[in-house]
């Protein structure tokens, strides 16, 4: 029988302040002194938690992240008691990452000793930029300095896992402002860092009123020059977006790319789960809770429940799902894991795989499918060129 791959969980918490125009997440904004039905989303989650623990069955839990939205939005009480209320339900592992994004503005900061206390181990801030020119252009409500403060806020909380997101090619940035903002964050040590293009989503405001944004030719020098800033302060390109310091790469997001499965509970939440089909491998299902948090919240009290759909990946599906995200990492997927995890021999991959090393976009090992530098650049036209039909 096929082992199941590690489980990890995700909690959504879907208010924030203000709706940025480039966020295609289901973020709802609510203003800045507004009242968050934080017992009634407790209960809600732990209620929604409950109805998928079958498909559970008792698995240990290697990483638990909490998104948003916002999620410092709410009390440290509040997830000290969600944690509480997890680890009463499920075992975690000894060294379990827990992650919490923030925001570093003002509203939240007071708060990171007691998501610290409450068990928080890891904290993700939104920083995005260090200028503010750009953070007003993004929507964004704090300034640089703020970020800076929050940064220092959670180092004497007693964080040493800290991520950094910080977008490139904003409207107008040239490779100087952008090496500025890298500059600053690095000044601030994070253990890592999530650096990563600014893309303009459908359903965003950014998609309908688009921005001027930098050049082709500017954004590939910023990619370049970012690029060789970053490995040369010591973080390590281990994704396509994303460096860190040694042992300090975020499991929650490998735990994704390699495949594996994780719970999703709360408005808008997704999940992937196995099940064993007996000798004929595993069953893998994608399922996804409603969306609007109103109709969340409502649905804690109705027999339909909290699942909005689920789909199962099909044999032929199998292939793509696994490549897509394996192929994101700078190590790639040994060919014995691929066939493993997909149930195909690799065979099949053998003459997509000479072209694409033939294009420079996979690197010339018969052993891995591995992504060149060039290949992570053009991810999207290496899966079109391999092919997993």
């Amino acid at each position: 029988m096929m082992p199941l791959p590690p489980l990890a969980l995700y909690v959504h918490v879907p208010w924030c302040v203000r709706k940025c125009p480039y966020c295609d997440f289901n973020s709802h904004g609510v203003g800045r002194n507004a009242s968050l039905p934080e017992t009634d989303y407790l209960k809600a989650l732990l209620v929604d938690l409950d109805a998928d623990l079958p498909l559970a069955r008792d698995r240990e839990l290697v990483s638990l992240f909490i998104g948003g939205g916002t999620p410092s939005l709410m009390s440290a009480e509040f997830y000290r008691e969600l944690l509480t209320g997890i680890a009463a339900r499920l075992p975690m592992a000894h060294d379990i990452e827990i992650t919490l994004e923030a925001n570093p503005g003002t509203l939240e900061r007071g708060r990171f000793a007691g998501y610290r206390e409450a068990g928080i181990n890891r904290l993700s801030l939104g920083v995005q930029s260090f200028q503010d020119a750009q953070l007003d252009a993004l929507g964004r409500i704090h300034s640089g300095r703020d970020a800076e403060d929050a940064v220092a806020e959670a180092r004497a909380a007693g964080f040493d896992n800290l991520n950094l997101d910080l977008m490139h090619g904003l409207p107008g940035q040239t490779p100087a402002l952008a090496l500025e903002d890298l500059e600053r964050a690095l000044s601030l040590a994070p253990e890592h860092l999530s650096w990563y293009q600014l893309t303009l989503e459908p359903n965003t405001e950014f998609h309908s009123r688009p921005p001027k944004l930098p050049e082709e030719e500017t954004l590939w020098d910023i990619q370049d020059l970012g690029h060789e800033r970053l490995e040369g302060a010591g973080l390590a390109r281990y994704e396509i977006s994303a460096y860190a310091r040694p042992d300090r790469r975020s499991r929650h997001n490998l735990n994704y790319w390699r495949f594996g499965d994780y719970l999703g509970i709360g408005a808008g939440a997704h999940g992937k789960l196995s099940a064993a089909d007996g000798d004929a491998g595993l069953i893998i299902e994608r399922r996804w809770k409603v969306r609007q948090p109103e109709t969340y919240l409502r649905r804690q009290h109705d027999p339909q429940g909290f699942l909005a759909g689920r789909s199962r990946i099909e044999e032929n599906e199998l292939a793509l799902e696994f490549a897509m995200n394996a192929l994101r990492l700078v190590e790639g997927v040994s060919l014995s894991r691929w066939r493993a995890a997909t149930g195909r021999s690799s065979a099949m991959l053998e003459a997509r795989l000479s072209r694409a090393r033939q294009k420079g976009l996979l690197v010339k090992d018969a052993d891995r499918l591995q992504a060149s530098p060039q290949g992570l650049l053009f991810l999207n036209d290496l899966l079109a060129l391999i092919g997993m039909e």
